[in-house]
């Protein structure tokens, strides 16, 4: 039988490499990692990735597996699914991955100018009622420009064509440098060691057989963001219960 959401709750605040900083946490109690991520937790320079939106950590588990040359962390704000990756990081004694429990709306709060060199979104909610709460929209690239190194690195990875329909017109609006694009990763013959990695909701539309969706483009800091003036289609998700199993949520 699994442990149940207090166990797990009550194991993540004991672990050494989480860091639980909600808003009601984060609004009176400054986070003292900021800027020192470096020197303070991984104690090494390598580079710092995010997977924003982490779930239950797959990603951020699977990619430090395969890059202890870098360090990782997990961002989200769902503890009891976040302590799977959490607890397999501590049971494999992983000293590059750490997870923050947070709204990613104050994600800036935690990553010091130029901290950060890639961020990887793995199928985040498409939020199409709301481009703000996107998290590949103008309103969080500019978040990410404020602990992003100069033309940092994005990830998408999602089965939503909406979402990857809205960041390419994002993309586009704003000239980003991108370095691939697909529609079919898993038939284009780009699906590597790292793009195989695998979540528990990709598992899901790929049994529907959904087609997983990828980009990769450079966040510059220069120039002002405007957001993409364009009607899109929107995905017929009910039929899929999309909203029971987003990894992600974000302030009403």
């Amino acid at each position: 039988m699994g442990k149940g959401k207090l166990q797990k709750f009550a194991d993540m605040a004991s672990y050494p490499h989480v860091f639980e900083y909600p808003y009601s946490v984060a609004d009176n109690v400054p986070f003292e990692m900021k800027g020192k991520w470096h020197e303070s937790f991984f104690k090494n320079n390598n580079p710092i990735v995010l997977e924003l939106g982490c779930g239950r950590g797959e990603y951020t588990v699977g990619l430090g597996k395969k890059f202890p040359d870098k360090n990782f962390i997990g961002i989200d704000i769902k503890g009891a699914r976040m302590w799977t990756g959490a607890t397999e990081a501590l049971r494999d004694k992983m000293s590059n991955v750490a997870f923050v429990r947070t709204n990613i709306e104050i994600i800036d709060r935690f990553f010091a100018t130029g901290e950060v060199s890639e961020i990887w979104l793995t199928f985040s909610d498409p939020q199409m009622k709301k481009a703000t709460k996107r998290l590949t929209s103008t309103y969080f690239m500019e978040r990410y420009r404020r602990f992003l190194m100069p033309d940092g690195v994005v990830h998408l990875k999602t089965d939503s064509q909406f979402m990857f329909a809205y960041t390419n017109y994002m993309i586009e609006e704003n000239k980003l440098p991108v370095s691939v694009v697909t529609e079919d990763l898993y038939h284009s013959g780009m699906a590597d060691d790292i793009l195989s990695i695998k979540t528990y909701y990709e598992q899901q539309w790929l049994d529907r057989g959904l087609n997983i969706k990828y980009i990769k483009f450079q966040l510059p800091q220069e120039g002002v963001l405007c957001e993409p003036d364009v009607e899109i289609e929107l995905d017929s998700y009910r039929s899929y219960n999309r909203s029971k199993r987003s990894g992600l949520q974000t302030s009403k």
